[in-house]
């Protein structure tokens, strides 16, 4: 383990910067058994801030998987209604969520991916309050991460047990900008103006479309929505709080037009969901929708991500991040949609944020429709980006401008 002061500023971190934790605020830290310790610094911390309430919502993947092995769909797919009052307090009493990922590659091998879908679809509908709450920005929310001795060793296989976990928890820590001698606080802020600063060149150039070319056999055209707003960084809740939704973040992301993708999209970088890892992948799309797609390992597992619902089969984000980015120049592949997506160019299969088109959180869903956005109980991120990345983007006014070369931004 780090030294205690180290975790203890990056709790701060997450607190301040990440949820931005306000006065008398509620506060739900949403964590794996794995990362007690770190949960217990950042309720602290977040008293500190003044908090209200901290509220803590354990789960293990273990005793998940040994649900899914044994119990019958029937059951599954049970939401209990305490459950989901659960969610409605915490909504109506005005609460930010803290989230610890730390994934335990593999766990859910051999598990049916038809019981793990269909249970996914019966808590995502009876929780949709919440999904649109969140994604709405309605509140403010953060994805943080922190090790466990299994993810530790499979993202350094040379290194057993502790050794690995102290491995990991250096990566994250270097990768969330939190070291012995820095204020990441301060370093978040310059971060944060940075970011800000490449989201409105962006929004500037009002791209209608973005056409992605690689040697690993990309070659897809992207367009985006109307009045489409780039994002990343931080964020303003519909209340008017600073937060940053994730620690790390380097992206700089935006909404595709639900039935404007066209071409094939090959991953650069495997895609760990629902506990399983699918590999060396490829999507085809036809006006916006998914048509085809492989994989080497797991296909079933992206076949049950595909087939969710009627929008997991058509994208909901497009991501452009540097090659030669902080995260990638690590040369670590964390197995993390958290760290892996802020080293690559990603898009996302499933809903689109609201806040990627102008006035979208104040939109019914029948307006996002409309506006071209996607819906869906999904947003699983891939990475496709690679160091021979090539994007042309295409004006309004049909004038074309390099964005990406050779992997990297040039505007």
């Amino acid at each position: 383990m780090p030294k205690l002061e180290l975790l203890e500023k990056y709790a701060k971190l997450i607190v301040e910067v990440g949820a931005n934790v306000q006065k008398n605020q509620l506060v739900g830290i949403n964590t794996s058994t794995e990362t007690k310790d770190l949960a217990r610094l950042i309720a602290k911390a977040a008293y500190n801030a003044g908090a209200k309430r901290v509220i803590v919502q354990w789960n293990d993947d273990y005793v998940s998987r040994y649900g899914y092995e044994s119990m019958e769909i029937e059951e599954l797919v049970k939401v209990p209604q305490w459950r989901i009052d659960k969610f409605k307090y915490f909504v109506e009493e005005g609460g930010c969520a803290i989230s610890i990922t730390s994934p335990i590659p593999g766990l859910n091998a051999g598990i049916d991916p038809y019981k793990m879908q269909q249970a996914g679809i019966a808590s995502s509908k009876a929780l949709k309050f919440y999904r649109d709450h969140m994604m709405g920005n309605h509140t403010q929310w953060t994805v943080i991460a922190a090790p466990n001795t299994v993810w530790a060793e499979k993202v350094f296989p040379k290194l057993k047990g502790e050794d690995a976990v102290e491995a990991l928890w250096d990566a994250i820590l270097q990768a969330s900008r939190v070291t012995e001698s820095n204020d990441p606080i301060e370093e978040w802020a310059d971060h944060n103006t940075s970011m800000l600063a490449h989201n409105k060149v962006l929004n500037d150039y009002n791209f209608k479309s973005l056409h992605f070319k690689n040697s690993l056999g990309t070659d897809l055209v992207v367009e985006l929505v109307k009045n489409h707003v780039w994002a990343g960084g931080g964020e303003d809740s519909s209340k008017g709080v600073y937060f940053n939704p994730n620690i790390p973040t380097e992206e700089n992301f935006t909404m595709p037009y639900k039935y404007g993708v066209n071409g094939k999209v090959v991953a650069s970088k495997p895609l760990l969901y629902q506990g399983n890892l699918i590999e060396d992948f490829w999507i085809e799309f036809k006006d916006g929708k998914v048509v085809n797609y492989d994989a080497a390992k797991q296909k079933e597992t992206l076949k049950s991500l595909i087939e969710l619902d009627e929008g997991s089969c058509y994208l909901g984000e497009v991501a452009l991040i540097s090659y030669d980015s902080p995260i990638n120049n690590s040369n670590i592949l964390f197995l993390n949609t958290l760290f892996d997506e802020n080293a690559s160019c990603h898009l996302a299969l499933g809903r689109a944020y609201p806040m990627n088109v102008l006035g979208g959180v104040k939109m019914s869903e029948k307006e996002l429709l409309d506006a071209g956005s996607n819906l869906s109980m999904a947003h699983s991120d891939f990475m496709f980006g690679s160091i021979d990345m090539n994007i042309e983007g295409l004006m309004q006014d049909g004038t074309k401008v390099t964005i990406f070369k050779d992997g990297n931004f040039v505007i």
